[in-house]
């Protein structure tokens, strides 16, 4: 098998302009949208939007690699890092690591990319780890870097990177074609078409013993934000996670060629989709907001506090609608007290009742 790396043309990637010339426009347009829709958001309201955006990407892009995060403490960490108020639990170092990545990525979207940018990452998300040779540093083992499923007796080898020795001069050529790409620069190549060949660029080099996913969609973001001179606020981790098997496919189909418009026309789409969820995303705060400005001094405390729980799962709520279970569960209170306080709720129309008995079900009634 002959991987892109080992061709002579390599990294002289190709694609189809043209082809993507619709996906980069709607980009653009759904970007204005979105940002300009932003600006009419007051600070709290700014400031829900883009704690709740960051935290869902944060567990999103581990989770796509197999790690599964508590999402309250990721987004505790967040607001710490935003000097927003918080309550004081211990956050384990995988679930800071993610957070400080995320939130760096926001803030310093527009710091140059380095060498010590990314090892200031790596550090970040393998926040804790004991069981890698080189944290914070490009590996160095002189075992063949392979993406591989199936048993062990038989392994199904997906790819395999560059060997540790070239990784230094590859990623001296990845930042530089990374700086001279850039918008403004010598070879600047559009929003979208820069931010999909970044990525497969990247884990292509496989430059890390672990990591090199989190970092490559870090890296599309980032590219995607200097575009615009604004951070990108777009749920691109949650889009990949909805289909990850599509998003595994489209990189397997891809590195083995120089030719990727197949790749490039995957994320372009992907990264669409992510400005749409987004989008939805400014629409459910904005009802968010009205829900409370009619809901206002019509709950108790205990009714405010699993209101409050429900928002905090965002657009989708629970899965399946709030259960009387749950309510007994976040109030701990007693099941008559919940079934008055349920009731109430329904009647004064801020929830939504379905089904019967066992089954029954309550959503807010945005």
């Amino acid at each position: 098998m002959t991987w892109n790396w080992q061709k002579k043309d390599w990294p002289e990637f190709h694609w189809n302009a043209e082809l993507l010339a619709k996906f980069e426009e709607k980009f653009l347009h759904q970007s204005g949208i979105l940002i300009g829709a932003s600006r009419h958001f007051n600070e709290e309201e700014k400031n829900i939007l883009i704690i709740d955006i960051i935290t869902d990407e944060a567990i999103k892009t581990s989770e796509i690699e197999g790690e599964i995060l508590n999402r309250d403490s990721v987004q505790v960490s967040i607001r710490r890092n935003f000097g927003l108020e918080s309550d004081h639990r211990r956050v384990e170092p995988a679930e800071q690591g993610i957070a400080d990545m995320m939130t760096d990525l926001y803030q310093n979207y527009d710091a140059p990319l380095s060498h010590s940018l990314l090892h200031q990452w790596h550090k970040m998300i393998t926040n804790g780890r004991n069981d890698l040779k080189e944290i914070g540093n490009y590996r160095t083992h002189t075992d063949p870097m392979q993406v591989v499923s199936g048993p062990i007796h038989r392994p199904i080898v997906h790819f395999e990177a560059p060997p540790s020795h070239r990784v230094y001069k590859e990623m001296e050529d990845f930042l530089s074609w990374y700086s001279r790409t850039a918008p403004g620069k010598s070879s600047t190549i559009p929003a979208l078409t820069r931010a999909g060949i970044a990525h497969l660029y990247f884990v292509s080099i496989h430059p890390y013993e672990d990591g090199n996913g989190r970092i490559a969609r870090a890296l599309a973001e980032k590219s995607l934000s200097e575009y615009l001179k604004n951070p990108t606020l777009i749920a691109l981790s949650q889009t990949i996670q909805h289909s990850r098997k599509k998003y595994y496919n489209a990189l397997e189909h891809n590195n083995k060629d120089m030719e990727i418009t197949q790749w490039l026309v995957y994320f372009a789409q992907t990264i669409l989709d992510a400005q749409n969820r987004s989008l939805d995303l400014l629409e459910f705060l904005i009802q968010k907001t009205r829900f409370y400005d009619q809901a206002k001094g019509k709950m108790n405390f205990r009714q405010e506090k699993v209101v409050a729980r429900i928002f905090r799962e965002g657009m989708e709520g629970f899965k399946g609608g709030l259960s009387a279970e749950n309510y007994l569960s976040i109030t701990s209170t007693s099941r008559a007290t919940a079934t008055r306080d349920l009731q109430d709720l329904v009647e004064k129309g801020i929830l939504i009742k379905t089904g019967e008995l066992k089954s029954t079900r309550y959503h807010l009634n945005l």
